[in-house]
């Protein structure tokens, strides 16, 4: 998976500094340094959204998780509103 997204990461700073030379009019090659500045970044960013995504995640399931244990003592764990139903 992290091989994937620096991958996706690198293209997508390539095709930005790429991009950005077209609208411009100039050599798409006009400094390399850009680029591979570019592809870096990309890398990183892509990376950096991957471990937010999986932490987002994480996240998600421990409030699911209080939220339906808070539920079920709610309705489940009171004795005393269940002997009257």
């Amino acid at each position: 998976m992290p091989a994937t997204a620096t991958l996706v990461g690198a293209l997508l700073g390539l095709g930005t500094q790429m991009y950005s030379n077209a609208l411009r009019k100039l050599p798409y090659m006009r400094h390399p340094w850009e680029h591979l500045l570019g592809m870096g970044l990309g890398a990183v960013f892509a990376n950096q959204l991957v471990k937010w995504d999986a932490q987002l995640q994480e996240d998600l399931d421990k409030m699911l998780e209080k939220a339906k244990a808070a539920n079920e003592s709610r309705y489940f764990g009171n004795e005393f509103l269940s002997s009257f139903l």
